[in-house]
């Protein structure tokens, strides 16, 4: 006979529970054992899904999806040399999402749709573009989601590219896209991480963070069609959501953080879907 009285995490706490329990001897949630039954459901309420893996799916299908929505674009390159190596039609990019505004010969200035900010976190300029911030995604998507949390890193990754392009819209009239606003964010939320455990430890991750922060924000005043803007919002967002949020020394990730993450996921696929309905319907 099959046992159907093993211990789970409970999706609320994290703390182990009887699947049977009608409530959490911890935290008092009701039936934990409720969404044990669906994997894929289990996985994500009880935090043990990872984000970092998706996005990068994301933004290189989305990538690849750009090139291939316009591929003659690729035998007539523009300028910037290698910077735009294999560079998506600025047509198509339009269509998949670019966020900022649009200037025309008789001087009219459009701001592109407020969804946008969403969508142009997953799109991608170039090939040395894309490489550069996935290769960062890599590098700090981990740490971020150890430190917060999986659901908290997600929330974490959207404000900040959400913060950065609004900074951005304020500041500049130049259309913009990329996940680097968003990345600023995570080296903003591991900053603050470190800051405020404090001790050697936190210490030494302060300042190590800071000083990847302060070179890379030089690398990008150094470099021509960098948005700067979008960085520095992008690092302000991320300092202040994971204020906000908290990380796991602190206070550990709550259903509460997946049920805003489950949101967030959502608002995200409604964006892409209005601008394809916009754009392509």
């Amino acid at each position: 006979m099959e046992n159907k009285t093993h211990a789970i995490l409970c999706p609320n706490c994290g703390k182990l529970v009887s699947r049977n329990s009608e409530e959490c001897y911890n935290c008092g949630y009701k039936k934990p054992g409720r969404v044990y039954s669906n994997q894929h459901m289990f996985k994500f309420f009880s935090g043990q899904i990872s984000y970092v893996q998706g996005i990068i799916i994301a933004c290189v299908g989305l990538y690849v999806f750009a090139i291939l929505l316009m591929p003659s674009a690729l035998l007539h390159p523009g300028g910037g040399g290698f910077l735009n190596l294999l560079a998506p039609d600025f047509g198509a990019l339009l269509k998949l999402g670019m966020t900022g505004h649009l200037s025309y010969t008789s001087g009219m200035v459009v701001k592109l749709p407020v969804w946008t900010n969403i969508t142009a976190i997953y799109l991608h300029g170039s090939l040395l573009h894309i490489l550069f911030n996935m290769l960062w995604m890599r590098q700090l998507g981990p740490a971020v989601e150890q430190l917060y949390g999986s659901a908290r890193f997600f929330l974490i990754f959207t404000i900040a590219g959400v913060a950065g392009f609004l900074l951005s819209g304020i500041f500049s009239t130049v259309p913009t896209l990329g996940a680097s606003g968003s990345i600023f964010g995570l080296l903003g939320a591991i900053v603050y991480y470190g800051r405020d455990r404090g001790g050697m430890f936190g210490q030494a991750i302060y300042r190590q963070y800071l000083q990847w922060a302060v070179v890379l924000f030089l690398i990008g005043f150094m470099m021509s069609g960098v948005n700067n803007w979008a960085h520095g919002g992008g690092f302000i967002g991320g300092y202040a959501s994971a204020w906000l949020l908290g990380y796991q020394e602190k206070k550990r990730e709550r259903l509460s953080d997946r049920y805003l993450a489950l949101g967030t996921l959502i608002l995200t696929i409604m964006a892409f879907l209005m601008t394809f309905i916009k754009n392509f319907v």
